[in-house]
């Protein structure tokens, strides 16, 4: 199987080159990413725990899916592409904002990424791909917020870093649709 390639970016998430997805992780260089944060009615996220096999920050959880999107493909897509792959449905996203960020790991890779944050909405049940994705449930943010302080280590680095940025930007969004 061949490895897939990252989008390396600058700072204003113009491309760069491409690079396979190890070494730029290896070489802690810049890369596009995304992040998807699926909703229920009531407001529960859908959180994913990463399979036990996974290269790095396996059995953890974190946001509903994340990845790199492809040479051409726009955030959407990939989003739309990886949440297929990974918990088995479609819906529509909403890029809500994205940031870089750099996270260091104890196996020596480094996630340096310019991530695009997504969110949509669903109801349904996941029917998760195992190669992925250990686990699955819904939790409320306030309960999300409430665990990481009581047990960082069970949450992924970007999920860590992400979560409070997600959760204000909602809010604040929440309080400019009252007014």
């Amino acid at each position: 199987m061949k490895e897939e390639k990252v989008i390396l970016v600058n700072e204003r998430d113009e491309p760069i080159g491409l690079m396979p997805k190890m070494e730029a992780h290896e070489k802690a260089l810049l890369h596009r990413a995304f992040s998807v944060f699926v909703f229920n009615q009531q407001g529960e996220l859908m959180l994913q725990q990463r399979a036990l096999h996974k290269y790095h920050s396996p059995g953890l959880w974190t946001n509903t899916c994340c990845s790199h999107q492809r040479d051409g493909e726009s955030n959407l897509a990939a989003g739309a592409r990886r949440l297929q792959e990974e918990m088995g449905f479609v819906i529509p996203l909403e890029e809500l904002f994205s940031f870089i960020y750099k996270a260091p790991f104890d196996n020596g890779l480094t996630e340096h990424e310019l991530d695009h944050v997504m969110v949509g909405y669903s109801e349904e049940e996941p029917k998760i791909n195992p190669e992925e994705v250990a686990a699955w449930k819904w939790m409320g943010m306030k309960e999300i917020a409430a665990d990481m302080q009581q047990h960082p280590k069970h949450y992924t680095a970007w999920f860590k870093i992400i979560f409070d940025r997600v959760h204000t930007h909602l809010n604040n969004s929440h309080e400019k649709s009252k007014s």
